[in-house]
């Protein structure tokens, strides 16, 4: 029912899909077998023969085309470093959510229902003109009755149900990438969808947004100078966030920032600072670091807004981050190639040649000095080596190391000296000295030994579970040899092998009985059947010798 409900959406998309050249890719997919099913007939158009752009341009105008979905895609398809090569990760950046505002009386309407009253009754001065507008909710400036400024990010009217079906319809598509074609499955399309469809849903909840908000002031409340915009918790609701007004300096408008007087170097030294400390110390980042998202102040502070897409990283997780950074800031391929296979779960990954690999990426960087190395190229260098060998980034690394490129890359807007891996290099050791620490090696030690006692403890529990599900007949071991298939087969060989042995010695005996009787058809002047049975006997022989013979020959 559901997908019949969507049909009207994926013909839409197919459409568009034709139109910008990728008819082929829905062709491939088969996707006339689902209108079959719901009793539609699908006329796949013919694809527009002007096409000459690049394939990653025109996905990235289809993106565009099918709406806000599919643009949010676009954008969480950008941090997918390890699965896209740079010039696709480039156009999908491109992808900008701006649309056309909502009229204020559609919003009004909404917000009255969600407040119990007008929002010109809540506020002594309302801007029915929008300062931002994007796919899920625009932006409104207003003043409290107490006089401060705030600004209103309001979710778009019945933005929820469109992005529900554009869901539905994605999770339907990458089934039938996966079923189709088969070498996608290591990038888990489905599993991406899946994801994205979390963080959807996240964004949508903009009381989930102010809770993040939260998060923030609370680790950068002793830092005087990182922002967080004031959350004004008795306004905001899910379909509207009321936050405090941050005017200063866009982070996009470097003219402004000169104006200003501000200290470029200072700013980028205090940003890269604050993401850093999000990352390695928190464990709970900005996972879109670029200049639309920070405000510059008077002092050289730096305002951080738009707290709707973020990434976590639990204890685990930022231990191995931490290895990866040392060991690319040391250069040790060593190390790499540890956090690499510990990434690489149960996909089979040739080692030998993953590290002759990662011995010749660093071979390019030993001889530079740390002012020299790009973080960023470092970082997708490895990826590319990571790509080559089909390992998927864990999914919770994916905006971590997009995070990472963006930052360096805002660090060099504000002062082009900006160096990454010297920068980076304190923070590391700070995380390496705190993890071996004698307080985290005690703390390390007791929960060690909880686990192990736990353990211990449920032993008999589960070992009474064992011998019950044994005594009921549904216990079941499932054993993965190697080379199970192959001594299969050579005993299927070998059993047929000895059937025809003994089916031609059987031919022999019986021949040689019939030639002993005179009567019966003749053949060359011989009992027909005795010499018929003789010659089958013969070429069974022959076939017999010739196969023994080609199985030596293979072993060899």
């Amino acid at each position: 029912m559901s997908l019949m409900r969507d049909l009207p959406r994926i013909r839409e998309i197919i459409r568009v899909l034709a139109r910008h050249g990728f008819g082929d890719l829905v062709r491939r997919l088969n996707v006339q077998r689902t209108f079959e099913r719901a009793g539609e007939t699908l006329d796949l158009p013919e694809d527009d023969p002007r096409h000459e752009q690049e394939p990653q341009v025109r996905a990235r105008r289809a993106l565009e085309e099918l709406g806000p979905t599919f643009i949010k895609l676009g954008q969480v398809l950008a941090t997918r470093v390890d699965v896209f090569p740079p010039e696709w990760i480039a156009e999908f950046e491109k992808l900008q959510s701006a649309v056309p505002a909502t009229p204020f009386a559609e919003l009004d309407a909404e917000l009255t229902r969600a407040w119990g009253r007008s929002p010109h009754e809540m506020f002594t001065e309302l801007d029915e003109t929008p300062i931002g507008s994007a796919s899920i909710a625009q932006v409104h400036r207003a003043t409290l009755p107490d006089g401060r400024l705030v600004i209103l990010k309001v979710r778009r009217p019945h933005i929820v149900a469109k992005i529900e079906s554009d869901l539905r319809v994605l999770h339907h598509l990458a089934t039938l990438v996966e079923f189709e074609f088969p070498d996608t499955r290591q990038y888990q399309p489905v599993r991406i969808v899946e994801q994205f469809a979390k963080s959807l849903r996240r964004e949508l909840d903009l009381a989930q947004e102010a809770h993040n908000h939260r998060r923030f002031a609370e680790n950068f409340a002793g830092d005087p100078f990182i922002v967080i915009p004031e959350i004004f918790w008795d306004y905001t609701n899910e379909i509207v966030n009321v936050q405090a007004y941050i005017g200063g300096v866009p982070g996009n408008d470097l003219a402004l920032l000169e104006a200003a007087g501000l200290d470029r170097r200072l700013l980028a030294q205090r940003g890269a600072d604050a993401v850093l400390k999000m990352i390695l110390i928190d464990g709970y980042f900005h996972a879109d670091p670029h200049p639309g998202n920070v405000i510059y102040l008077p002092d050289n502070r730096i305002a951080f807004i738009d707290f709707g897409m973020v990434g976590r990283l639990p204890a685990p997780r930022r231990d191995e981050i931490v290895d990866l950074l040392a060991a690319l800031a040391a250069r040790d391929e060593r190390g790499i190639l540890n956090v690499l296979l510990d990434w690489t779960l149960d996909v089979p990954v040739d080692e030998d040649k993953l590290a002759s690999d990662l011995a010749e990426f660093m071979f390019n960087y030993e001889n530079l000095s740390l002012k020299d190395i790009r973080f960023g190229q470092l970082l997708n260098d490895v990826i590319a080596i990571m790509r080559e060998h089909a390992i998927t980034l864990p999914a919770d690394l994916t905006l971590l190391f997009k995070a990472l490129i963006t930052l360096e890359g805002l660090g060099r807007q504000l002062d082009p000296d900006f160096q990454m891996v010297p920068h980076l290099t304190p923070f590391v050791r700070r995380v390496m000295l705190a993890r071996y620490s004698p307080g985290a090696l005690a703390r390390k030690g007791r929960r060690n030994l909880w686990e192990m006692v736990t353990l211990v403890g449920g032993l008999p529990r589960d070992v009474s579970r064992l011998v019950k599900a044994a005594r009921r007949g549904k216990l079941r071991i499932d054993l993965d040899l190697k080379r199970l298939d192959h001594f299969g087969a050579q005993i299927d060989r070998s059993a047929s092998r000895l059937t025809l042995g003994i089916v031609t010695g059987c031919l022999i005996i019986g021949s040689s009985i019939v030639m002993t009787v005179p009567a019966g058809p003749r053949l060359f002047g011989l009992p027909a059947f005795g010499f018929i049975g003789f010659l089958i006997a013969f070429f069974n022989s022959l076939w017999l010798i010739w196969s023994i013979w080609r199985a030596g020959r293979d072993q060899r």
